[in-house]
């Protein structure tokens, strides 16, 4: 139940009203056009085909089989992610044809020390008391 002050009126929802070319007409029909195809068979609805699938399974009071699922991993391995990136790093090397060791830099220079800046002593602000009452 709606009170009147709630209730708008059906045209103000409406799509104002355009005017179109008969060129637009045809633009938007050859683009569905190029869009259609008849052949049906390379469409399949996998979600209708699964739903169906449980729906039998749950009939027959039987664990539903997956369908469509993505094959778990048989083999468990365990990469070792650093040897893994020092092996693709040593091969980048050996492609580069560069050796083993590391760049040599030069010596920075280390930068003096000089004597600490005075710091500037801040006045303090008294702060005011208050009395307790009562």
């Amino acid at each position: 139940m709606r009170w009147p002050d709630e209730i708008r009126d059906a045209a103000a929802a409406a799509p104002p009203a355009t005017d179109i070319d008969d060129s637009e007409v045809d633009g938007a029909v050859a683009l569905i056009d190029a869009m259609t195809t008849e052949d049906r068979t390379q469409f399949r609805d996998e979600y209708r085909t699964v739903l169906e699938e449980l729906i039998s399974a749950k009939t027959e009071h039987r664990k539903p089989q997956r369908v469509g699922a993505a094959p778990e991993s048989a083999s468990g391995q365990v990469v070792d992610l650093m040897a893994a990136l020092n092996a693709s790093v040593e091969q980048a090397r050996a492609t580069r044809g560069e050796s083993g060791e590391r760049a040599t830099g030069h010596e920075m220079p280390q930068p003096k020390k000089t004597a600490a800046a005075k710091k500037t002593t801040e006045k303090k602000i008294p702060t005011r008391k208050t009395r307790k009452v009562g």
